[in-house]
């Protein structure tokens, strides 16, 4: 594995632990106040950073085996995954995030060093490198755990 992939993901790993620790310290209640973000409770935000990992996921199995896997479905199917997802209970939020940042992180370590420079989108976005997917995985969760409005900074 490469130096650049190694120390992404032990960030992220980092991240993804620190994220838990603070969702695991919620009550259902404060899953349902409200987070930073217009309109989303913290339940919107952590039903989202699980569904964009499995986005992430998506991008890197599309190149690790040259098939076409959209990150999502549609804009619409992740709207409506997203608002499906906010009310849950605390822990099945935290499971779910567990399961998808495994998830990601396993097809992170798969993917081929010559897989790393093929295009890749997100719905709208215009294309960006594979090698862009981790770091994006990254910042998602650093400014969505701030998005919880839960005294991260």
């Amino acid at each position: 594995m490469d130096f650049w992939l190694k120390d992404l993901l032990t960030q992220i790993d980092e991240a993804t632990a620190k994220l838990i620790a603070t969702a695991d310290g919620l009550t259902c209640k404060q899953v349902s106040e409200p987070s930073l973000l217009s309109g989303w409770t913290r339940g919107h935000v952590l039903t989202h950073i699980a569904r964009a990992a499995e986005a992430h996921r998506n991008l890197l199995e599309a190149v690790r085996t040259g098939t076409d896997i959209p990150a999502y479905a549609s804009q619409e199917a992740r709207d409506t995954s997203i608002e499906n997802g906010a009310s849950r209970p605390v822990a099945e939020q935290v499971a779910d995030i567990e399961r998808t940042a495994a998830a990601f992180r396993a097809a992170a370590v798969t993917t081929p060093d010559d897989a790393w420079k093929t295009s890749v989108t997100i719905l709208h976005l215009e294309p960006f490198p594979a090698s862009q997917v981790v770091l994006r995985k990254l910042v998602e969760l650093e400014l969505h755990h701030v998005d919880l409005n839960a005294g991260y900074r």
